[in-house]
């Protein structure tokens, strides 16, 4: 008997667990990275019939709201909330109006910034094609029929094309669409370390780039391979689209689909729930000049005719019957689908829904937090692309008066205010305690109270009159024995005898003739 026998004679049960066979797995993807930037600018577009008219092409969106058709005859009006566009210009605006510009402190940056106008109109369009197509670039160009310094251009996510190697990025290519004759050709601009490359496509074949008439003085150039005349961003990393930005839109489209569908419904049952008239057919109003019955009209006047009855004691009367809406269930949906669109997004609060008034303002800063979340990753990004645009353009302008040496990285700082900050009452609150316990100095806490809401200069004049008040009175060391001024010194005695001057003991001995002499007198 083999051994494996015995045992398990010796064990009655015998578990025995075979490995799983290996599975495939297919899954087909619903749209590659350009139809799915489609799908996010029609939803911030907003407009109902684009979003009907987009997913009534989509194949498998026929069991979303938007996609569904309607049965003949049955007319219910799809509506829109507005909810992703709001969402976007809020975060937007929390942002940009707390923008208080950089440090770089460059003449040629500042005429750049400038005419460019990189101020706050051009970052709003940036953040906004940011957040709706997950990612873009800035390309610098020169053009001397424009202007003679650099031309920043800003393009969104559905007109770039990243290339990477080992994880980094090489290249980022632009497109662009040109017509000439009835025809239209795709131009890519490939932005590399040290080049610019230019390619013309009809269709899939390349031609010249003189074929469309704009196009025929571009040149390929080159430059110091350390410096690519383009600066990508992105707020996410996309978890569909290797190397790609994510959008804010990305995880949602079901709830947007959906809180639409809650309004919608709620709206034709509001359309619906009019007052219903039901009228003898001798009582049905009447066109004056042809006496046909007028028909009902959906929107207004809707009633149903009744046969007139033939009994003695019948009266024709008109019957209004008003059917309830139950309101409570469609508002507990809409909160609910509310909740789902917003959430990891930003705080309700902050799109002014169902903000209560509070004494408390640590409790409405504690109902922002998600709002702060998300802001909090649109700065920390800016702060670094901002800097990377002001060097770059900095080291092409460099390139251009051909530089054999490169202006090094400047430590550039971008200023943000603070967002549903505390109340200066709270703020002086906290600070006084600061104060008190003795963690706080008067330059910190002015500069703690009032940021950047005050000048530098304000600030040193506050803190002056502060120190005045509390009777600190600063004053400048006395010199020691040692660091005596030359002017302490007769003139007399160091013009006849320099050398004896530098001696302390005849310095010392000097000092003792006069307090005796004094003391004579």
């Amino acid at each position: 008997m083999w051994l494996g026998d015995k045992l398990r004679e010796m064990v009655k049960s015998w578990l025995n667990i075979r490995p799983a066979q290996g599975q495939a797995f297919v899954i087909n993807e619903d749209m590659d990275h350009q139809a799915n930037c489609i799908r996010n600018q029609i939803w911030y577009r907003g407009d109902s019939h684009e979003l009907s008219e987009f997913y009534g092409q989509l194949t498998y969106a026929a069991d979303t709201f938007w996609g569904a058709t309607q049965t003949a005859d049955i007319r219910i009006k799809k509506s829109h909330t507005g909810l992703p566009k709001l969402i976007i210009k809020t975060l937007v605006n929390t942002v940009v109006t707390d923008y208080s510009g950089d440090d770089a402190s460059d003449d040629y940056w500042e005429e750049v910034k400038r005419e460019n106008k990189f101020d706050t109109k051009m970052l709003k369009k940036i953040i906004i094609d940011t957040l709706v197509f997950g990612d873009g670039a800035i390309k610098i160009n020169y053009d001397p029929s424009i202007s003679n310094i650099a031309i920043l251009e800003w393009v969104d996510g559905s007109k770039v094309d990243f290339k990477y190697k080992r994880g980094r990025l090489t290249d980022i290519i632009f497109k662009s669409y040109h017509e000439q004759n009835n025809k239209v050709y795709l131009l890519e601009e490939d932005y590399g370390y040290g080049y610019i490359t230019y390619k013309l496509y009809d269709n899939d074949k390349e031609v010249k780039l003189n074929t469309v008439e704009e196009l025929k003085n571009l040149e390929d150039i080159e430059f110091d391979k350390e410096t690519m005349w383009a600066i990508p961003i992105m707020f996410n990393e996309s978890s569909k689209f290797a190397g790609r930005g994510e959008s804010i839109f990305d995880g949602k489209y079901d709830s947007f689909d959906s809180i639409d569908e809650i309004t919608s419904q709620w709206l034709e049952a509001v359309r619906n729930g009019r007052a219903v008239k039901y009228i003898p057919e001798d009582l049905l109003p009447k066109d004056a000049e042809t006496g046909e019955v007028l028909m009902p009209n959906p929107f207004d006047n809707k009633f149903i005719k009744t046969q007139t009855s033939m009994n003695e004691n019948t009266q024709n009367k008109i019957d209004v019957e008003q059917p309830e809406i139950p309101t409570d269930q469609y508002l507990q949906s809409y909160i609910t689908f509310l909740d789902l669109c917003l959430q990891g997004i930003i705080s309700p609060s902050t799109l002014g829904i169902d903000n209560k008034k509070l004494d408390n303002a640590e409790a409405q800063r504690e109902k922002e937090k998600t709002t702060l979340y998300t802001r909090g990753i649109i700065i920390e990004t800016l702060s670094e692309f901002i800097p990377a645009v002001i060097n770059t353009v900095l080291k092409a302008n460099a390139q251009m008066q051909n530089d054999t040496i490169l202006p090094e990285d400047k430590d550039v700082s971008v200023k943000f205010g603070e967002y549903a900050n505390p109340s200066f009452e709270a703020q002086i609150e906290t600070i006084s305690k600061g104060k008190t316990g003795g963690i706080m100095s008067i330059e910190a806490s002015v500069e703690e109270l009032y940021g950047d809401s005050k000048t530098e200069e304000w600030k040193q004049g506050e803190i002056q009159r502060l120190k005045a008040e509390q009777g600190i009175v600063e004053e400048e060391i006395p010199a020691l024995n040692g660091e005596l001024d030359i002017n302490e010194v007769d003139i007399e005695d160091t013009s006849n005898n320099t050398e004896n001057t530098d001696n302390p003991e005849n310095v010392e001995n000097k000092e003792i003739d006069k307090q005796e002499k004094g003391l004579n007198e």
